[in-house]
């Protein structure tokens, strides 16, 4: 039994960091998904890939993780660069690339 802790990253949707600051362990697939032949759903008798837990602190994930004997790996999360730009940057005379309409 295997399991990745991690941080999410804010979906596509947020403009704000919303539950981006709790840490997930997410089991591994132990069994490999089955496509059903009649209606073409895919299907797996592993009931551990629902299984999502939240922890506070990435500390209390490994700790969890270790007091139940699951192998773990932990994925640091990448935090994004912001570029600070202003408007009047477009009509800068030193603008690399040219102005025109």
């Amino acid at each position: 039994m295997s399991a990745k802790i991690y941080r999410p990253a804010k979906t596509a949707m947020q403009s704000g960091k919303a539950k981006t600051n709790q840490w997930i362990l997410e089991f591994d697939a132990e069994v490999p998904r089955k496509i059903d032949p009649i209606m073409g759903y895919t299907s797996s008798s592993d009931m551990k890939q629902q299984v999502k837990l939240t922890f506070e602190t990435q500390e209390q994930a490994e700790a969890y993780a270790q007091r139940k004997g699951i192998d773990y790996r932990v994925l640091q999360p990448q935090e994004a660069t912001r570029k600070v730009v202003s408007y009047t940057d477009n009509f800068k005379f030193s603008r690399t690339q040219p102005w025109t309409h």
